[in-house]
C-alpha cells in the first residue's frame, strides 16, 4: 500500500508540477493520509534535476498546506465534538486517525496552546490532524494561521532540501543505486518508520 501510494504521489508531481504539490500538501493538511515526507523530498529531487525551482516548491507547498489547514480548522471549529468523535470512530481508520491521536492533539493544545500547534505541524502522524484539533479547541484563528505557516515553511524547506541534497550526490552514489530508485527507497523507509511509530504503537506518545 505504501509503495502504491508513493508511486501515485510521484506520478502526480511529475505530471502536474507545482499544482500537484499544492493539491497534495493541501490534502494532507485536511487529514487525508498523503505523507509530505514523500511529496517534498521527491520535489527536492526534481529541483536537483532542474525540473522544478526550490522557491516555487516551498511556496506552492506552503500555500497548499495553508489552504488545507484553513479548511481543517473550520471543520474542527464548526463541528460538534461528539460528532467529530463519532466520525473518527467510524471512518478514522480510512484516514489513519484514532481516538488516541485525537485526544493527544486536542489535549496537548489545551495544555500548551499555540506552541504545540507549532511543534505539531512538524510531527509526522500528528501534523495532518493539527488544524482540525486547533479548530476543535478554538485556538485564535490569526495566531493559528501565523504559527501554522511559520512551522510549515520551516519543515517543508527542511525535507525539500533533503531531496535536493541527495539529488546532487547521485554522481557519487550512482554506482550503487539508480537515481530514481534511491529516492523511492529513502521515501519508503521514512514512511514505514512513521507508520510503525504512530499506527502500530511500537513507540508510543504519552498523554
Amino acid at each position: 500500500m505504501l509503495e502504491q501510494l508513493s508511486g501515485i504521489i510521484i506520478h502526480i508531481i511529475q505530471s502536474t508540477g507545482y499544482i500537484g504539490i499544492f493539491i497534495l500538501t493541501g490534502s494532507s493538511a485536511t487529514a487525508i493520509p498523503i505523507p509530505v515526507e514523500v511529496t517534498l523530498p521527491f520535489s527536492g529531487f526534481l529541483v536537483s534535476q532542474g525540473r522544478l525551482f526550490m522557491l516555487l516548491v516551498i511556496v506552492s507547498s506552503a500555500l497548499g498546506d495553508l489552504a488545507g489547514s484553513i479548511i481543517g480548522y473550520l471543520i474542527g471549529y464548526l463541528l460538534e465534538e461528539n460528532l467529530m468523535l463519532n466520525l473518527i470512530k467510524r471512518y478514522g481508520k480510512f484516514i489513519l486517525i484514532s481516538d488516541h491521536e485525537y485526544h493527544l492533539a486536542t489535549g496537548k493544545i489545551k495544555q500548551y496552546g499555540i506552541p504545540f500547534v507549532f511543534i505539531g505541524k512538524m510531527l509526522p502522524g500528528v501534523r495532518s490532524f493539527i488544524a482540525i484539533a486547533a479548530g476543535i479547541t478554538e485556538v485564535k484563528f490569526i495566531k493559528f494561521i501565523i504559527t501554522n505557516l511559520l512551522a510549515t515553511v520551516i519543515y517543508f524547506s527542511f525535507i525539500s532540501y533533503i531531496g535536493l541534497y541527495l539529488g546532487s550526490k547521485w554522481n557519487i552514489l550512482g554506482g550503487y543505486f539508480r537515481k530514481f530508485e534511491l529516492v523511492i527507497v529513502i521515501a519508503l523507509i521514512l514512511a514505514i518508520l512513521f507508520y510503525v511509530n504512530y499506527k502500530l504503537k511500537i513507540v508510543k506518545f504519552k498523554r
